[in-house]
This record gives structure tokens, C-alpha cells and sequence, in this order.
């Protein structure tokens, strides 16, 4: 069986910012509904209303990354802004959480949801691995994103680039002071307000 790659992806603002000061993505994620044709998702996903319309090259890009996903590693913040998705995986078919805290009744409202809780990232990762059957682990951006660089957990990182600026708000990476990583040259696929750069971490 072959080994998960552990991929942070995420839109991002040029200054490096996936969200502003009060967690809002303003412009962020326009490029998702820019597109005449419904981009379709698999039937326990996580839909936005109106479901997700990016134009044809931003689509093509999704359609062939998006199925590489099993399991997504998500941050007790994100969390609760999407309660949890509603318990349907935005990718993949799992969800690990990553928490000090009790979910409270978030279980018994979405009993059947495939989310499972774990005290680190350590943790979080190895249960993603048995649970990714060899397929990717979408690790969410911000504050898990620094801690898994911190830790050589990363072997990709993929910044769905809009040509905004926040100067200031939430970081790719969080608040940590990540280490020197150096990367490969990007797979670089520009669309139509978003440039999506595919990175592999060079060991």
C-alpha cells in the first residue's frame, strides 16, 4: 500500500493571508462560483449552496487534484466557523479534528457523520494515514499548516493565489515562526482571477 502525502492547500492573498482579522475570505474564494458549469461533488460531501461554478481551467485543475484527497486533517477553530461542515467532508471521505476541547453535542446533531477528534496533529496524521488508504490527506491551512512544517509533516503545499491583498488577518501558515523549508519550482495553472501553485516540499 502505498504512503499518503500530507498536502496544506488553501486560497490565499498575495501577502499571504487566507482570511482577514474576523475570519472573513472576502474575494478569496469568488473563483469558485465564477464558471457557467456546476463542478460536481461525490453525494456525503460538503456542498455550498448554489454548489461550486469555477470557469473551465480552475475546474480542470479541481477535477484532478480533488479526487486525490481520502482523509482532511481540520483545526478546532475552522471547525466550529463551518460547524464541522455540517458532517459532510468538504474533500475526501474522512475528517480528523484537531482538539483539546469536547465537541459537546456536535455528534448526537450529526450522528452519522464520518469526523473523528484527536488531542494533536501527531495523532491526527497517523489516524489520516489508516484511514487514506494510500490517497492524500488535505491538511487545512492556518494554524495546523505551521505546526506541520514545524514537525517535516508536509510534503506539499498547493496556494490557490487571488490577486488581492489583506495586510493582515490569518496566515498560511498561523502565527508560528515556521523553519526555512525549501521547496520545488510550482506546477503553475493560472485561471481566471486565481493562480494555483502546486509545490513539493524538497527533502
Amino acid at each position: 500500500m502505498s504512503t499518503s502525502r500530507v498536502v496544506v492547500g488553501a486560497a490565499v492573498s498575495i501577502d499571504g493571508y487566507i482570511a482577514d482579522a474576523n475570519d472573513g475570505v472576502g474575494p478569496l474564494f469568488d473563483w469558485y462560483f465564477s464558471g457557467d458549469e456546476e463542478m460536481p461533488v461525490g453525494p456525503d460531501q460538503y456542498r455550498p449552496k448554489g454548489g461550486y461554478h469555477p470557469e473551465p481551467v480552475s475546474a480542470a485543475f479541481l477535477r484532478e487534484t480533488w479526487p486525490r484527497v481520502g482523509v482532511t486533517i481540520m483545526g478546532r477553530r475552522l471547525f466550529d466557523l463551518t460547524d464541522g461542515w455540517t458532517g459532510r467532508p468538504a474533500a475526501g471521505e474522512h475528517v480528523v479534528v484537531v482538539t483539546h476541547r469536547d465537541p459537546g453535542d456536535w455528534p448526537s446533531r450529526y450522528p452519522d457523520a464520518p469526523f473523528s477528534f484527536a488531542p494533536d496533529l501527531a495523532e491526527a496524521v497517523a489516524r489520516a494515514e489508516k484511514l487514506a488508504d494510500g490517497r492524500d490527506i488535505s491538511l487545512t491551512a492556518g494554524d495546523l499548516a505551521g505546526q506541520g512544517i514545524r514537525a517535516g509533516l508536509v510534503d506539499s503545499v498547493v496556494m490557490h493565489m487571488v490577486p488581492v491583498v489583506f495586510g493582515g488577518g490569518v496566515r498560511f501558515f498561523g502565527p508560528h515562526e515556521v523553519p526555512t523549508t525549501l521547496l520545488e519550482n510550482p506546477r503553475i495553472v493560472a485561471g481566471d482571477r486565481v493562480t494555483h501553485l502546486e509545490y513539493e516540499v524538497r527533502r
